[in-house]
């Protein structure tokens, strides 16, 4: 049997995108406009390792579910629903709903990285969620494009010895 990495030096599993600043506020904005349009209790863009990345609920909403844990769930069940796709011929399946009693969830791709999920009464009309969820993605998936366009981030060793110079006056 092969050996296993020492516990201190597993990578730990991080979100494929970061927003942040006015990318993040612009995003919010998106979210909070498909709050008021459609009526949906709760609003998540999750990335497809099922982080969430920005979340809006309704003022009236009840307190939500666990948002982590339907984040997760949801890029799994994304995840199962493209080998699905990819088994029936098709390059994807770029929405998902789930219909109970009370309520529904539903998920749209956002992109390649990232999901647009809805949870929402099941009072509220789908076909109004779907064409402003279709506006939503059409913003949201610039802004990522974007995000995903820009150079990344480097830090030299100049920036190392600074910070660490810093902590040192900060901290003793």
């Amino acid at each position: 049997m092969g050996e296993r990495e020492p516990y201190n030096e597993r990578k730990m599993i991080e979100p494929s995108l970061a927003l942040y600043g006015e990318l993040f506020e612009q995003v919010e904005q998106h979210l909070d406009e498909l709050l008021a349009a459609t009526g949906v209790r709760y609003c998540l863009l999750v990335d497809r390792k099922g982080f969430v990345l920005s979340h809006k609920e309704a003022l009236w909403a009840p307190r939500p579910p666990a948002l982590d844990s339907i984040a997760t769930l949801v890029a799994s069940n994304a995840a199962a629903t493209g080998a699905l796709a990819n088994m029936l011929g098709e390059s994807t399946f770029s929405e998902q709903i789930h219909q109970g009693e009370q309520g529904v969830l539903y998920v749209e791709s956002v992109g390649s990285n990232a999901l647009l999920t809805m949870i929402f009464d099941s009072s509220v009309p789908i076909g109004r969620v779907k064409v402003y969820a279709k506006k939503t993605i059409a913003a949201v998936s610039g802004l990522l494009q974007t995000l995903q366009d820009a150079p990344p981030v480097a830090f030299d060793q100049n920036f190392s010895v600074s910070a660490n110079a810093l902590l040192d006056d900060l901290l003793g």
